[in-house]
């Protein structure tokens, strides 16, 4: 089983509310098994992380890097 750190809850949370567009696409080609007959979970607590999506089938994890990333604020943040 993934470390869960409870702390992140609320955020991981709040990220699914609010997605990037980049992330929209890709979620709606993987949700409900569509690829593979995999499930993918998006943002993901693992650890003091939250991955974009996860995979547990495939132990794969994907990170979206979006226009935010290229902003100062976004890069001060990275």
């Amino acid at each position: 089983m993934l470390p869960f750190n409870k702390s992140l809850k609320s955020k991981a949370r709040a990220l699914r509310k609010n997605m990037t567009e980049a992330e929209k696409l890709l979620w709606s080609k993987v949700r409900r098994k569509q690829l593979k007959g995999k499930q993918f979970y998006r943002q993901k607590n693992i650890g003091n992380y939250i991955v974009d999506f996860y995979c547990a089938a495939a132990k794969l994890v994907i990170e979206l890097d979006g226009s935010q990333h290229y902003t100062k604020e976004g890069q001060a943040k990275d």
